[in-house]
Parts: structure tokens; C-alpha cells; sequence
């Protein structure tokens, strides 16, 4: 059976909407609805009400609650004629509910009506919109009901849009349009003296009504200002300050924001307790990042016969390999060298730092104190409170690379990023490698399809992957640092023997020892620091920037959060700036590697949103064919029949160098159309990107004017 179809819900609200209007046109109703009609049947109208006091009442509200339904113009004349028929109480009243109860229903009618198509076209926009709703939509409302100047059913309708709970709204509306109702019906008790509805809002009242709108937006400030100084009760704040800025921790956030402070003439401190760099240069990007090319190197060799070499010897030392990592380490460690930031007017402070007042930081068993303090301390790999793991000496991605034995069994407990680039690695050099993740699939944060094309390249170059599998206990070996998993997978148990395990699952703020607690700065569920948009915590001088934080535990995240926090560090209380969370790159960096900006699949679908999606195979890539790396694929989300991008994704080689095109892309509002017009030079990796545009493009082909076109050029062909 064929169901017939129905049209879209905001199709359907605005033919109701054009109807109703269409009806009270044709009927001549809104003519009623002018301050000439009200003062002309005004004697008439007070007989009326005289002798029917009740239905009057009743007909009056329930016609009021229709305008403002429906949006209709005439409120405000219908508010001055509830002062001339039933005085300033009983006007009041009516007005004041009739209104709410209209207003309310307007916010419905935007609500069902266009709130799901307008999500479904700007959901990701939205998210922060709806955020800042939830947290203070009660007070920007307010705002706007307490001055007239605003129309009201525009705030009707637009509130409908947002994710406003519909209690909020009226009980808000009550109170906000209070004040103006009793000025508009108090006029109507003198509506002879009243020439048009304009008149009843005088410049004066009128900034009066300003002022009180401001009312709810200087009282939250007031709050904030008062909950600071509770918050800063009782400590002593130091009448001068050694620095600006004072950046705790050396890694990508902390140089940054030092950096930031120093270029601008501000005198900053950088305290650093290990090593500077911190984890991207010692234990992170930069090592893995070497060991992922020798690793890579490798395999190449082995796959000569690929290239049409008949064999390629690759004669390699682990420990020689690991010593080249130390080497690259040392290359680039100058850039973020005590002697490069000294030289840039930075006071490089070694040793570990501690919080004693809001201002104050205690180093090397001295004070030093600034404006404005950032935390900046990272974060260190996640170990897990697993039975007996304690009896053995595991691996993390910090000590891993003190390795100079090749493990013959490795077990890697983890499939995220870190764990699927290492257990890569290691099986290319030689290793038997376990790739043990919880999740049904590698990278869990990837849609489906990409966590398994990586499996089966993995299994492919022989390592054993066991997603699904849920680790409960270890049985340690009488070596120390091998033994045997029990992990559960479908209700059975599972053993996976190993020589050496290492832990890759996340990492965990590093908050200890800097006396936050003790100084009563506020921290998140997951360990974090809490801080609000502009990166600042509960005490506003008090900033934070990197992993210590998140949401994101990326390096470039790091470096972006602390541009903000410097700059609100150093700038406030005149000026901050908001963290811009909208387009956030991330890239795997495994063999082929993953690169994704925006939304995905799965959470375009968890959120909500419609989509629709093109994918180009790099298989059909001349430059992948002809480098041998035609794996993997370019995917695009973008609304359906717009070309405007909400998410890419790309697997495949070199797949980190090809994301920036969608990262500027997004980030300035560029859609596929302009990729596809964009030059490419030939043959280039980067063409998957123009051609996933291609893809697109034929998929929202015009087809009406293509087969006009195919009749035109019959035409002109005789």
C-alpha cells in the first residue's frame, strides 16, 4: 500500500499561519484592531461590557490570546482598549495572562513548527547557541520582555527556535511584560488623550523601560562580582605584581601563552618542573612521529617486489632505531629550549610550582606573583586499576621509548590513536603484537567503516587484533615484566600471553601537587580543571589551557586554547575572547593514516541531524595508483542539496596533508562548489579532494536544465 505523501511540517505551519491571516482579511477583522476603530466604538463597547461584564471579559481575553497567537499587529492597541473597557486591575490582568498564554502559543507554533528543520540544517551552529540558552536564557529574555522597544512577537518566535524550556518562557513573559502592560493600560484608562499607540512611550519612559531591561543582565554581573568576592575573601591580594602573566607548565599550552605574553611586551614567567617541551616533544608527536618513519621505511622495503623491485634488503638494529628517535628529539628540541625563550624576554623558572593565593605561585622556596596565573601542566597517561597489573612494569607512552630490546610478544591495551600507531609500529619492526581493545571497534571515535579498513590492513600485516574484549586481570609472569590478560569477550574468557604490555588508554590532567584543591580552584568529573569559554576558572585571574583541561587532548588544541587565555590573562577585566571550538582537526597516524574535521556519521546521526554523504574511493586516484598507497577513501557530510561542508573525513596516505583544504574550508564558509572551481595541480594527492566534490556534484545535478540542455543542443545540431 502506497502512502500518500505528507508535506514538511514547516510547510504545513506556515499554510495555516497564511490561512489565518488570509481569514481575518477577508472578514475585515483587522480593522477592528486600529486605535481610530477602538476610539470610535469606545462608548459603545463600555455598554457592551456594562451590561455583559463576564463574557466581555471572557471574549476580550480569548480574541487578545488569538492576536497574539498568531502574531497579528494590534496587541498594543488591544492593551490600551483593556484600559478603557474594564480599568487598570481588572485590565491588567487580563492582559497580563492573555498575553503570556498567546505568547506562549506563538513559541509553540516556532517550536513544532521549524525548530527541527532549522536544527537539522544548523545543528552543529546551534549547539553553543542552546548551551548558552540553558545557562542563561532566563535572563536574556527577561532583558528583552522588560523593553518595549524590542517587538514582542518577534521575541516570541525566535525564543521557539532556541532550546528555552517552554515553563521558562512563560513564566519569564509573565513577569517581563508586566511592567509595560500596566503603562499601556494605564494610558487606555485616558484614551481620549491618546493619538496613537507611540504616544504612550515617551523618550523618557521609554529609557526608563531600557534601563529596566538592563536591570537583569547588571544583577547577574553583580552577582558575579559578589561571588568573586566571597571567593576572594580573606586573601591578600599584593598591591604590586613581579609579572603579568605566569604560565605553570612548558609544553605546547604553556610556551604559547608565554610566548603570546612576551610578543606584546608583557613580563612573563614560565615555570617548568622536568622537561621543557614537555610530553609533544619528549614522549608524544615528535618521537612517535620518527619511530612511525623508520617503522614505515620498513615495510616499504619488505614490499619492494610492490614497486617492481625484485628484493630490498632492510639490515636494522631496534636499539639503533630507538637512538635515531632520541637524535630527532634533540634536533628539535632547540625550539622550545630554556635558551630560545630567555632570549625572548621570558623569566624561564625551573623547579615545581605551587599555588599559595590566587596570585602567588611558590618555586624554588620563593614567591613570585602575577596578574594573572595559566595553568598549563598536561597530562599523563591513564593506568588502570587492573588486577596485578601492579606486579608487573608496564609501558606507556612515556617510558616507552627507553625501550632498546625489541619485545617478541607485545600485548598493546588500547585501539585508540596511540595504541593503533605504536602496535603498527612495533609489529612492522618485528614484534608479535596483541591489539586488545574494550570498544567493538578500533578508533571508536571514527565511524565504523574506518576502524575496519584499519583492522584488516592490520591483520593483514600480521598483527592480532581482539576488539570487544574487556580486560579484567593480569597473571604476572616471574620476570616482572611479562605475564598473561584475562579478558572477557561474549561471556567467555579470553588469555593473551605477552613479554611486555603497554597501556594506550587516554590520558589523566595532571592536577596534583599545584594546590589547587587547597586553594578551592573548582575541577571537572574527568580530573580536569573546569573552566568556562574564555578559559577561566572559578577565580578569573586564574586561566587554564591544554590537556589539563581538554575537551580536546591535541597539541594544535593546546597551542589554540592558550592564544585565549593568554590574551584574556593579560587583557582582563576589559576584554576576553570566547574559545572557538567549531572546527577541530584531528589526525591518526597510522599506515594509511586517518584525518577527520567536524561531524561524523555517528554523531551527526546521535545529534540529530540530517545529512547526506559523498565519498570518493582513493582507489580511482592516479597519483595513489602510481605510488602503490590506493587505499582508503575521502567522505564529506554536508546538509542535503547544499554544498555546505559539516564534516570530512579521509584514510588514506598522507591523509594529515590533505585535511587543512576542509579546515579552511570550514572555517570560512567555503562550500564543495568552490573546492570543485579550485585548480588542483596533476597528479597530486590533493586531487581526492577536489574530486570528492566532483562526486557531490554530479549526485545535485540540476536534472531538469541538463535535459533542456541535451534538447537545446539537438536543436543546434540540425
Amino acid at each position: 500500500m502506497n502512502r500518500r505523501p505528507t508535506l514538511p511540517r514547516p510547510v504545513l505551519v506556515l499554510l495555516l499561519l497564511a490561512g489565518a491571516a488570509l481569514a481575518i482579511g477577508l472578514t475585515g477583522a483587522h480593522q477592528w484592531l486600529t486605535l481610530d476603530a477602538l476610539k470610535s466604538q469606545a462608548d459603545t463597547l463600555s455598554v457592551a461590557v456594562a451590561a455583559h461584564p463576564l463574557r466581555s471579559a471572557a471574549l476580550f481575553f480569548a480574541t487578545y490570546v488569538l492576536v497574539t497567537a498568531l502574531s497579528i499587529p494590534g496587541a498594543a492597541v488591544m492593551t490600551l482598549a483593556a484600559g478603557a473597557l474594564f480599568g487598570l486591575v481588572q485590565g491588567t490582568v487580563l492582559v497580563s495572562f492573555a498575553s503570556s498564554i498567546g505568547a506562549t502559543l506563538a513559541f509553540l507554533v516556532a517550536r513544532f513548527g521549524f525548530r527541527d528543520a532549522l536544527r537539522a540544517r544548523f545543528g552543529e551552529r546551534l549547539r553553543e547557541l542552546d548551551a548558552g540558552i540553558a545557562r542563561d536564557g532566563a535572563f536574556y529574555l527577561l532583558t528583552l520582555r522588560l523593553v518595549p522597544a524590542f517587538p514582542f512577537f518577534l521575541v516570541n518566535l525566535l525564543s521557539g527556535l532556541t532550546a528555552l524550556p517552554t515553563r521558562t518562557f512563560y513564566w519569564v513573559s509573565q513577569i517581563g511584560m508586566l511592567p509595560a502592560t500596566i503603562v499601556y493600560v494605564l494610558a487606555g484608562t485616558q484614551l481620549a488623550q491618546v493619538r496613537s499607540p507611540a504616544d504612550v512611550l515617551s523618550p523618557g519612559l521609554l529609557g526608563a523601560f531600557v534601563a529596566l531591561g538592563l536591570l537583569p543582565l547588571l544583577l547577574k554581573a553583580l552577582l558575579r562580582w559578589l561571588a568573586a568576592r566571597r571567593l576572594y575573601a580573606g586573601r591578600r591580594r599584593p598591591r604590586h605584581f613581579d609579572y603579568n602573566l605566569i604560565a605553570i607548565g612548558a609544553g605546547s599550552a604553556g610556551l604559547v601563552t608565554a610566548y603570546i605574553g612576551a610578543a606584546v611586551g608583557a613580563r612573563v614567567a614560565l615555570i617548568e618542573k622536568h622537561r621543557m617541551g614537555g610530553d609533544c616533544l619528549n614522549t608524544g608527536c615528535v618521537p612517535s612521529k620518527a619511530l612511525i618513519r623508520s617503522a614505515r621505511l620498513l615495510a616499504e622495503a619488505r614490499d619492494a617486489r610492490k614497486y617492481g623491485l625484485n628484493s630490498l634488503s632492510a639490515d636494522f638494529d631496534f636499539a639503533t632505531v630507538m637512538e635515531r628517535v632520541q637524535r630527532v628529539i634533540a634536533e628539535v628540541a632547540p625550539h622550545d629550549s630554556v635558551e630560545r625563550y630567555t632570549g625572548l624576554g621570558v623569566d624561564v623558572i625551573e623547579g615545581e610550582a605551587r599555588l599559595v593565593s590566587p596570585w602567588e605561585v611558590e618555586v624554588q622556596g620563593r614567591r613570585i606573583s602575577a596578574r594573572s596565573i595559566v595553568i598549563a601542566t598536561g597530562a599523563r597517561p591513564l593506568v588502570p586499576d587492573l588486577p596485578g597489573l601492579d606486579a608487573i612494569e608496564p609501558l606507556t607512552c612515556d617510558s616507552v621509548w627507553a625501550l632498546r630490546e625489541l619485545p617478541r610478544r607485545l600485548l598493546v591495551l588500547g585501539g585508540g590513536p596511540v595504541g593503533c600507531e605504536l602496535a603498527q609500529c612495533f609489529a612492522r619492526f618485528g614484534s608479535e603484537v596483541r591489539l586488545v581493545e574494550k570498544a567493538p571497534r578500533l578508533l571508536p571515535r571514527e565511524d565504523p567503516e574506518v576502524g575496519a579498513l584499519l583492522a584488516k590492513r592490520f591483520v593483514h600485516e600480521g598483527l592480532h587484533v581482539a576488539t570487544g574484549h574487556q580486560a579484567r586481570r593480569i597473571e604476572p609472569a616471574s620476570d616482572g615484566c611479562g605475564g598473561t590478560l584475562f579478558a572477557e569477550a561474549n561471556g567467555a574468557e579470553v588469555r593473551f600471553e605477552f613479554d611486555r604490555i603497554l597501556l594506550a588508554l587516554g590520558r589523566t590532567p595532571n592536577t596534583e601537587g599545584l594546590g589547587l584543591q587547597e586553594l578551592g580552584v573548582v575541577l571537572g568529573p574527568r580530573g580536569h580543571v573546569a573552566a568556562d569559554r574564555s578559559l577561566r576558572t572559578n577565580f578569573p585571574n586564574i586561566l587554564v589551557a591544554g590537556d589539563v583541561t581538554g575537551p580536546y587532548q591535541f597539541t594544535h588544541m593546546a597551542a589554540h586554547q592558550a592564544w585565549y587565555a593568554s590574551l584574556n590573562g593579560l587583557l582582563a577585566p576589559f576584554w576576553s575572547f570566547r574559545v572557538d571550538y567549531r572546527v577541530v582537526p584531528w589526525v591518526t597516524f597510522t599506515d594509511p593514516e586517518v584525518a577527520r574535521v567536524g561531524l561524523s556519521e555517528e554523531e551527526a546521526r546521535a545529534q540529530g541531524i540530517t545529512v547526506e554523504v559523498t565519498r570518493y574511493g582513493i582507489d580511482d586516484l592516479d597519483r595513489a595508483i602510481a605510488d602503490g598507497t590506493d587505499e582508503g577513501f575521502v567522505k564529506v557530510l554536508t546538509p542535503p542539496g547544499k554544498d555546505r561542508i559539516l564534516g570530512a573525513c579521509i584514510v588514506g596516505a598522507h591523509a594529515g596533508e590533505l585535511l587543512p583544504e576542509w579546515v579552511l574550508a570550514m572555517k570560512h564558509g567555503l562550500g564543495l562548489n568552490e573546492i570543485l572551481g579550485t585548480i588542483h595541480s596533476y597528479p597530486t594527492m590533493n586531487e581526492a579532494n577536489k574530486y570528492a566534490a566532483g562526486v557531490w556534484k554530479r549526485a545535485n545535478a540540476p536534472r531538469g536544465a541538463l535535459r533542456w540542455a541535451g534538447r537545446f543542443f539537438a536543436w543546434r545540431r540540425g
